[in-house]
């Protein structure tokens, strides 16, 4: 089942909305000290249009994206026996509060090694424009169950 899905891209999401609140509240939570993360005229004086998402701030609505996916039934992912294996982010230009972007889902690798199973995800999130913001990667591991003999 998942390894139907291997070098596919998935149909992009709706756009999501960068909140100013949002990306102001995930900077305070993550301790990022940077001011054009949480104060607008700081932000402004620094040549953003609106304050600057941390990189990390894509979790907020890459994950959920993903998750989707491989708890989906027709996937036939395990979830209960997941863990994160990885996650990176490759930045394309800033994300900004307002922005409005959508996410691509890519399964890009499906490997088994010592009873379990690799799975990489890449998700590319571009504006509704159509012009790249991040590239993200993720690894997510399971263990396959042995059959009993």
């Amino acid at each position: 089942m998942i390894a139907e899905y291997v070098g596919r891209a998935l149909p992009s999401s709706r756009p999501y909305v960068v909140g100013r609140e949002k990306v102001r509240e995930f900077a305070l939570a993550v301790g990022e000290g940077a001011l054009v993360c949480t104060d607008l005229d700081a932000a402004r004086a620094a040549g953003h249009p609106d304050l600057v998402a941390p990189p990390t701030f894509a979790a907020t609505f890459t994950i959920p994206a993903m998750e989707a996916f491989l708890r989906d039934p027709a996937v036939g992912w395990d979830y209960s026996r997941m863990v994160h294996g990885d996650q990176s982010f490759t930045m394309h230009r800033p994300l900004y509060a307002g922005d409005e972007v959508v996410i691509t889902l890519h399964v890009d690798d499906l490997r088994s090694r010592g009873g379990s199973l690799f799975l990489t995800l890449r998700f590319e999130v571009a504006d509704t424009a159509g012009e790249p913001v991040l590239t993200g990667l993720a690894l997510f591991v399971t263990v396959v169950p042995v059959e009993p003999s």
